[in-house]
């Protein structure tokens, strides 16, 4: 129910959701589902669904156990099993366009959050999926769909140098992901997060490790400016 004292929010008991952030921002709350029973993943996407019939609502870092009770519970809802994500509802007529690149296919879940979440929030989106600084051919060969593009999203684990690269490359804004992909001395994604960070090419921006939605969130903003303009 809509809370008495702040009709801004619903007050599920376990959780204060925030209806009018599509109001202030332009995009609905998130369902963050880590941490929430699947019985509170699926009424926090519930009652978002009614407060926004219009366009999707996104649930991400879904359980097996949560994804479960979604699919039965609510039969409309879409699943993305490698992104490990959730929509319910229609999503927005894109604007703009992201391109999310990924260094390696274990790097796929991060680069396939990013990319539901671009779209959930209103961009285009698109994979270009493994071609990492081990075989550099394969990026120069994608070298015109990053040109394209109005934002990237560059995921990489391991030693984190693809965004590097990638920026030398082209003049796209860029927003890099590190991933907790890697042996021992990667330091579940630190020693990517400090590449990224410690970068040489300019115009590199880095969100946290294996933070596909804010950067899909970031880079979808920035994909919808350029495309409306």
């Amino acid at each position: 129910m809509t809370d008495d004292r702040d009709p801004r929010t619903a007050d599920l008991g376990f959780a204060r959701l925030d209806l009018e952030r599509e109001a202030r921002t332009g995009d609905p709350e998130v369902v963050y589902s880590a941490g929430k029973t699947p019985e509170q993943v699926v009424e926090s996407l519930r009652r978002l669904h009614e407060a926004h019939p219009t366009r999707a609502v996104l649930a991400t870092r879904l359980t097996d156990e949560a994804a479960a009770l979604v699919r039965t519970s609510l039969p409309d809802a879409e699943l993305d099993p490698v992104a490990r994500c959730a929509t319910l509802g229609p999503l927005p007529t894109p604007t703009g366009r992201v391109v999310v690149v990924s260094a390696g296919t274990s790097d796929a879940p991060v680069a396939a959050e990013a990319a539901l979440t671009a779209r959930v929030h209103g961009a285009g989106a698109e994979l270009v999926q493994d071609v990492g600084v081990a075989g550099l051919h394969r990026l120069l060969a994608v070298r015109p769909t990053l040109e394209a593009a109005d934002c990237l999203v560059v995921v990489a684990g391991m030693e984190g140098a693809l965004p590097s690269v990638v920026g030398g490359l082209v003049g796209v804004p860029l927003v890099a992901v590190p991933t907790s992909v890697g042996y021992g001395a990667s330091f579940g994604g630190l020693a990517a997060l400090l590449a990224m960070l410690n970068s040489c090419a300019p115009g590199v921006t880095v969100v946290n490790i294996d933070n596909g939605y804010g950067a899909g969130v970031f880079a979808a903003r920035v994909a919808r400016r350029a495309g409306g303009s």
